[in-house]
C-alpha cells in the first residue's frame, strides 16, 4: 500500500529489528497456484465458504470482491473514490471494511454486496480478522487492536514483540486458533504470533518466492493477502498475478 515518507523512521527501525530477531524463519513449502487480478492492490484475503473475499486499496480503485478459486468474480463493490480501502473480514452476515486514514469502516451485507453502515475506528485502519469473537485490527504499528463488534469500542490492545523487540508495521491478518499470521509491510515476511502473549513465534519467509514474482512481473508491488481455507493458506500481494496455495 502507499504510505507516506513519515513512516520511513519506522520502516529502518523494524527492519533492523529483523537482524537481531530471535524468533526462527522458516520457508513455505508452495502447493499450487490460482490467477490474481493484477489490478488488485490487495489489502484483505480472506475465506467465505470455498469463496474468496478481497478488498483493494488506492484511491478511486478500492473496492469489494467475491471470487472462485478459478478466478470467476461472483460480486463486486467500490467505494467512494476519497477512500482509500485497507483490510476486511466476514463476521456471520456482514463484511468489515476498513479504511486507511479515514478513521473509518464500512459495513456490507455478505450476500449480495450492499452497503448497511459505517463506524468510527480510532486510528489508521491496515489488516482486519477476528480473534475470539472479537475485530483484531492493526494500523501499522506494533499494536493489534481488539474491538467489540457490537460498540465498537477497543476492549484490548495485543503487544507484538520478539524478544526485546517491538514489531512494527503489521498489515493483513490471519487468525487460526490462537495464532495470528500478519504480514510485515514492506517486508518478505510473515509474523507468527501467539495470541493473546503478543509473543513472535516464527517468521514465514517468502522472499525466494517474492523474489521471483519481482523478477518476471516489475510492476508488483509488497507481499500481501493471507487467507487459511481450513487446511492450506493462500497468499498473494498488492498486483500480483498469482494466488499461491501454500503449508508453513
Amino acid at each position: 500500500m502507499f504510505r507516506s515518507v513519515s513512516l520511513c523512521a519506522s520502516l529502518v527501525f523494524a527492519l533492523s529489528s529483523f537482524a537481531k530477531a530471535e524468533a526462527p524463519r522458516v520457508e513455505p513449502t508452495i502447493l499450487d497456484s490460482i490467477p490474481h487480478e493484477t489490478s488488485h492492490f490487495t489489502q484483505g484475503l480472506s475465506f467465505d465458504g470455498k469463496e474468496l473475499i478481497e478488498t483493494t486499496g488506492q484511491y478511486g480503485k478500492s473496492g469489494l470482491y467475491r471470487r472462485t478459486l478459478d478466478g470467476k468474480i461472483l460480486d463486486s463493490a467500490r467505494i467512494e473514490e476519497r477512500y482509500f480501502g485497507e483490510g476486511s473480514v466476514v463476521l456471520g452476515d456482514e463484511i468489515y471494511y476498513l479504511t486507511w486514514k479515514s478513521h473509518k469502516a464500512f459495513i456490507y451485507s455478505r450476500k449480495p454486496f450492499k452497503m448497511k453502515g459505517e463506524f468510527r475506528i480510532p486510528t489508521e485502519g491496515w489488516g482486519l480478522t477476528l480473534w475470539q469473537d472479537q475485530l483484531l485490527m492493526s494500523n501499522g504499528s506494533d499494536e493489534l487492536l481488539q474491538i467489540s463488534p457490537g460498540g465498537f469500542s477497543v476492549t484490548g490492545v495485543v503487544k507484538v514483540r520478539d524478544g526485546r523487540y517491538s514489531i512494527k508495521l503489521l498489515n493483513e491478518l490471519e487468525v487460526v486458533g490462537n495464532v495470528v499470521y500478519a504480514n510485515i509491510w514492506q517486508t518478505d515476511l510473515i509474523a507468527e504470533i501467539e495470541m493473546p502473549s503478543g509473543k513472535v513465534l516464527r517468521y514465514i519467509d517468502f522472499s525466494k518466492k517474492a523474489g521471483a514474482v519481482r523478477d518476471s512481473h516489475p510492476g508488483v508491488d509488497v507481499l500481501n493477502g493471507i487467507a487459511y481455507d481450513g487446511k492450506d493458506f493462500w497468499i498473494t500481494g498488492k498486483l500480483w498475478p498469482q494466488i499461491y496455495k501454500v503449508k508453513f
